[in-house]
């Protein structure tokens, strides 16, 4: 089809304000899906993302629609994920197109993520089409919702277009809008091709299969192309669309959008955000890629270390839907041998970890999660470390600094006070307040991403009745009074256990940690002490009491001297007992404490 009738937009939004809704109304009503096929969230093929009714994964479709002039236009769609986690792919997906819908709920209004997604399509110059959703819900206030756009925002609120997503009120205004508003894609006017391969999967059959949007040329089969960043040149198997299962085109012409197949079979060698040019006759990359760096990390084991090579083999399948996702191989006395891994953030790391169980059955185990700290040595050598087993002795240490991060969180007015002592108690410093309507204010604060990492996004909803909503960007790093917390389990360290945390709160860490111990460490024939330590010192500490025989039982009556002889016999066999024994902790100890 010809640039003039192709139109290429992207729908980004807060979570949960009916993104994906909105891209079933306008498959069902250009026809790309007929009634029958029609299914709700039809974009989120994952089962997660059907049960948590968040996106995960971009999805790319195309879609062919006939206006009121009469015009056939093809108009491709990418729905995006809106977690914070997920921003890169947003942004990636958002380098792929000219325009963007804007979904704002009617009941909710902007919140953290919509300003955040808004702030990415400008940076691209893309057009902004802003939508109002769920104008059909009983508390929904229209006219608020446009006039946040205009004080938040600052689009136009006049230009938004009511609509209902799951009602189908306003699809066909919708439709209108991005024919008439979203400008057709240039060229770029290189010599030859220019595509962005803006996603991929592993296909069994096929290899990997990139998503490409073509800026320049056309992508056909049979062609021999270059991967920039990797270097490599392939030959193109197979080109086509989506829609929103794939299909086979004979080319992909400038400003389609669609896949690709080569002979790619290592996930490796597709990088995210990558240009793909003709090998013979290649044209200068695009602008826009990066390589993004985890910002959490964690351990993941097989339970059982007999599956360590198909983790192996999951994980790396697992990463060429992930870009993001890193790992290394690292081994641990206490869980054997397993991988060390990167991810943006918690939802991704908990999404990862829930994927490698469901769609590739593995078992598996997950440490605590850490940050990466910039450790100064005393003789000024620098050292980054993402794992406190590498954390070096306290006597080498000069400094450490943690990274911090800039977290945006809109509450109700009278959440406010509860929100500046949640911040206060994660070592969070206020920067400042804005009021965004009259219900809602707007925090910024500066708080260590270590704090964030376990339970701050959920006791943002539960303090606010799930109406708050934060985001977060990285704001460089701090110097800070952190140190090693080491676990100790009848003087033996346990490396699966230990974290680094701040002075102020390693002490309560290392008791809750040793009283969930406690629980969990079966019983021996002699007394297990379970005890937390910074270096030398042992900040908390418990014991597991022993299993004990009534020696005295056979004694009846008679000298007492005779109950002590016994008693004191008992008390040496305990005593080397425990100077040879050695404590097995069942797996299920590991699992039982590290949920905690």
């Amino acid at each position: 089809m010809d640039a003039a009738h192709i139109r290429n937009f992207s729908i980004i939004a807060h979570i949960d304000h009916g993104k994906t809704t909105l891209s079933d109304r306008l498959l069902h009503r250009t026809g790309t899906i007929s009634t029958r096929d029609m299914e709700d969230q039809l974009l989120d093929s994952m089962d997660l993302e059907k049960e948590r009714g968040i996106t995960i994964k971009a999805h790319p479709v195309t879609m062919l629609y006939t206006a009121k002039n009469g015009e056939t236009y093809e108009l491709n769609l990418i729905d995006t994920p809106g977690h914070v986690d997920f921003s890169y792919e947003v942004s990636r997906s958002l380098s792929a197109c000219e325009g963007a819908l804007l979904v704002v709920d009617a009941a909710q209004g902007v919140e953290a993520q919509t300003v955040a997604n808004v702030h990415l399509a400008m940076k691209q110059n893309l057009e902004i089409i802003p939508v109002i959703n769920k104008i059909d819900l009983p508390h929904a206030n229209v006219a608020q919702a446009r006039q946040q756009l205009e004080e938040i925002l600052a689009i136009p609120g006049e230009t938004a277009i009511p609509a209902s997503a799951k009602e189908g009120i306003g699809i066909d205004e919708i439709l209108e809008a991005i024919v008439a508003r979203i400008p057709p894609p240039k060229p770029t006017g290189q010599r030859s091709l220019q595509a962005l391969g803006f996603d991929s999967y592993f296909d069994t059959y096929k290899g990997v299969v990139t998503h490409v949007r073509v800026f320049n040329g056309e992508l056909r089969a049979g062609q021999q192309v270059k991967l920039f960043h990797s270097g490599k040149n392939v030959e193109v198997k197979e080109v086509g669309s989506f829609n929103p299962k794939p299909y086979v085109r004979d080319k992909l012409e400038l400003g389609e959008t669609g896949y690709m197949t080569a002979n790619i079979k290592s996930p490796q060698e597709v990088k995210m955000g990558d240009t793909i040019t003709d090998a013979r006759n290649p044209a200068p990359p695009l602008a826009g890629f990066k390589e993004i760096h985890p910002m959490v990390f964690s351990g993941i084991y097989p339970i059982n270390t007999a599956d360590y090579e198909h983790l192996k083999s999951s994980m790396g399948k697992l990463k060429l839907n992930d870009s993001a996702f890193v790992y290394q191989a690292e081994t641990s006395v206490a869980l054997g041998f397993g991988f060390r891994c990167g991810f943006l953030g918690l939802l991704h790391m908990e999404i990862v970890q829930e994927r490698l169980r469901r769609e590739y059955n593995m078992d598996i185990i997950a440490t605590y999660p850490s940050v990466i700290y910039h450790v100064t040595l005393t003789d000024g050598t620098h050292k980054e470390v993402d794992n406190p087993a590498f954390l070096p002795e306290v006597t080498f240490i000069g400094k450490i600094e943690e990274p911090m991060v800039k977290a945006f969180v809109i509450c109700p007015n009278e959440s406010i006070g509860d929100m500046m002592a949640l911040i206060s108690e994660k070592r969070g410093s206020l920067d400042h307040t804005e009021t965004l309507d009259a219900k809602r204010v707007m925090l910024t604060a500066m708080i260590p991403l270590n704090e964030i990492l376990i339970d701050f996004h959920d006791r943002i909803k539960s303090m606010t009745r799930g109406y708050g909503s934060m985001d977060y960007e990285h704001a460089g790093y701090l110097e800070s009074d952190m140190v090693k917390l080491d676990m100790l389990v009848n003087g033996e360290p346990m490396d699966a256990f230990s974290s680094i945390v701040h002075r102020t709160k390693a002490e309560g860490r290392g008791r809750t940690l040793a009283e969930k111990l406690k629980q969990v460490i079966p019983r021996q024939q002699y007394q297990v002490k379970i005890q937390a330590a910074i270096g030398g010192k042992i900040v908390a500490s418990e014991h597991v009491s022993a299993f004990r025989k009534d020696v005295t039982a056979k004694c009846y009556g008679g000298d007492v001297s005779r109950k002590r002889k016994l008693l004191e016999k008992q008390k040496e066999g305990k005593k080397r007992m425990k100077s040879i024994g050695n404590v097995n902790i069942p797996q299920e100890a590991f699992i039982e404490v590290l949920k905690a």
